[in-house]
């Protein structure tokens, strides 16, 4: 497909509602694309192996996963999940936690390639938790949050 460059000048709000716009594979795509802007941006000699691994810790659950987590989460609390929806919170969970092990994977690999500690890259590089929906809580001894739930949220 041909592409023309236009210079076109847009608010952050227009942009936005530009975005919001987008289905949620486009979203996910954006979002992905402008994760490695930023990426390119904070520090435009990355090597591809460190584009990769930041990619990979920023990447987290789409935002209708994220809804569907907190709702099923609110009904487990409320004390109103059907046995279905459990099945459905748990696979989610395990999604959940097999995304953070590859995220924290990730954080480790991309701190033996700069020769540092997790703990100084978490520092240096601002990383925090994904948003899941569930609180976080500072572990004493740590320099990080951690999930305040392993298995049931």
């Amino acid at each position: 497909m041909a592409s023309i460059q236009v210079r076109l000048q847009v608010s952050l709000d227009e942009l936005l509602n530009g975005v919001a716009q987008l289905d949620n594979r486009q979203l996910n795509h954006f979002i992905d694309q402008a994760l490695m802007l930023r990426a390119r941006r904070l520090a435009p000699n990355l090597s591809k192996d460190e584009t990769r691994l930041l990619h990979k810790i920023n990447r987290g659950l789409s935002p209708a996963a994220q809804r569907r987590y907190a709702e099923l989460t609110a009904k487990r609390r409320a004390e109103t999940l059907t046995v279905k929806e459990q099945r459905e919170l748990l696979a989610l969970i395990d999604r959940i936690e097999r995304t953070d092990a590859k995220r924290a994977q990730a954080v480790i690999k991309l701190a033996q390639l700069r020769h540092t500690s997790v703990a100084a890259l978490v520092d240096d590089l601002g990383i925090r938790p994904p948003a899941h929906g569930e609180k976080t809580f500072h572990r004493a001894g740590t320099s990080g949050n951690f999930p305040a739930c392993s298995r049931m949220p």
